[in-house]
């Protein structure tokens, strides 16, 4: 009885893993939509990654200082009334037809998924035996994938339309003409984010009347859960720790980078239309990184993590270079093979940064969590470069030079180095 008295609370908790992987995956499907929608440039467009990740860069700490004050539930309660209300402001933007609105929306929804990603690690992990806290995890974990390939398949089916004209034809439109194509754009997007504000706001009323469990780690380990308690620079002493900050930093930012314009890409060296462009992103490239996770879990058998990871960095490098200089299927495929080798990095270098920082690993790992802002970066240097060479395909320069910065990690970075 006792065992069952956590099943409903896991299941809830475990819904809320889709959530915050169909923010991150549905970015790609968002930024060619907004810039058709509102005739912005490369770069204005890739504002949509920086506010996804300037939300979590800004509300991490604080989330997790708001769940140790307070309480798990609370946490994701008001997790949850963040992203449904950011969620259903895309309503008003999309009228509107105001990019601001739109960024304003999605740093409210990345605030809301912030605190629901703070929570929800931590308490899949207590909640229960102690002995399969790895097994709950793992089953929570497929949810992300499972939300990473279905939202750019659904994203790209019910937000793009399909309709896709050139300069030259948006030219010899009428004033009226124009201004109604655009509205209808915008206004993709309204069904879709009002299915998604009821979905949360039915998830708040289940959390509000259901029994969740107040469970509490061990008393030796509540204070450092604490983010920010003891948050200190000094621990960047450690230099393998150092390195893997940077590592992150470029990391996520070549992950978001090489996704968040590949529909642009696969026009520019394909022809491609936008929804058979998400379909693939979606089926293929993110399904192998889905795949790739497992892959690498049992290459590490064999094989050293930072070993693995510098192969996999250095095969990146090659897709990517021959992404830059060829045309067609060949330039496609190999940037939607890249995922594949994407998919252990993060954990890879998180785990590197953290080894042999005994009480010091909590604050590390806050460095390594506020360093996901490379996300917001790098695709902000993807555009400027699109924009100034208008060669999409020249951007992926930008991810590529990522890869480089983490193949020395894998090579030589993560290296302890004794005191």
């Amino acid at each position: 009885m006792s065992k069952n008295k956590y099943l409903f609370p896991l299941i809830l908790v475990t819904s809320l893993f889709f959530l915050w992987a169909f923010l991150h995956n549905i970015n790609p499907i968002l930024i060619p939509h907004l810039k058709k929608a509102c005739q912005l440039t490369d770069t204005q467009s890739s504002f949509i990654d920086s506010a996804v990740y300037l939300g979590y860069f800004l509300i991490a700490i604080p989330a997790g200082l708001f769940v140790h004050k307070y309480s798990y539930k609370k946490g994701i309660i008001l997790g949850l009334i963040l992203y449904a209300t950011g969620a259903l402001l895309f309503i008003p933007a999309a009228s509107a037809q105001s990019y601001t609105f739109f960024l304003v929306a999605l740093f409210i929804i990345a605030s809301g998924a912030t605190f629901l990603e703070t929570v929800a690690n931590p308490y899949i992990s207590v909640l229960g035996d102690k002995e399969t806290s790895a097994q709950r995890l793992n089953f929570a974990q497929s949810f992300n994938g499972v939300g990473a390939f279905v939202a750019p398949i659904v994203g790209g089916q019910v937000i793009l339309s399909g309709v896709e004209h050139t300069p030259e034809e948006l030219k010899r439109m009428s004033a009226g003409q124009l201004a109604a194509y655009l509205q209808s754009e915008a206004s993709t997007v309204k069904i879709p984010y009002l299915v998604i504000g009821a979905i949360v706001i039915v998830l708040i009323l289940l959390f509000i009347f259901t029994h969740i469990p107040d469970v509490k780690e061990d008393d030796s380990a509540v204070e450092s859960h604490a983010p920010g308690a003891d948050f200190s620079v000094s621990v960047l002493k450690h230099k393998h720790l150092a390195w893997a900050v940077v590592a992150q930093f470029f990391y996520v930012g070549a992950q978001v980078g090489v996704g968040s314009f590949f529909i642009r890409y696969s026009k520019f060296v394909a022809g491609m239309a936008e929804k058979e462009a998400a379909f693939l992103w979606g089926s293929i490239a993110m399904v192998g990184f889905m795949v790739g996770r497992f892959a690498g879990t049992f290459f590490m058998k064999f094989i050293d993590p930072a070993k693995l990871l510098s192969i996999y960095a250095g095969i990146s490098i090659i897709l990517l270079a021959v992404g830059l200089t060829t045309h067609g299927n060949v330039a496609l495929y190999s940037v939607m093979a890249v995922p594949f080798f994407m998919s252990i990095m993060f954990p890879t270098i998180f785990a590197l940064g953290i080894k042999g920082l005994g009480e010091e690993t909590k604050i590390a790992s806050s460095f390594l969590v506020m360093s996901i802002i490379g996300g917001g970066i790098a695709p902000l240097f993807m555009g400027l470069i699109s924009d100034k060479t208008s060669s999409i395909q020249m951007a992926y320069i930008v991810p590529l030079i990522c890869f480089v910065i983490i193949l020395y990690y894998g090579v030589k970075g993560h290296k302890v180095v004794k005191a």
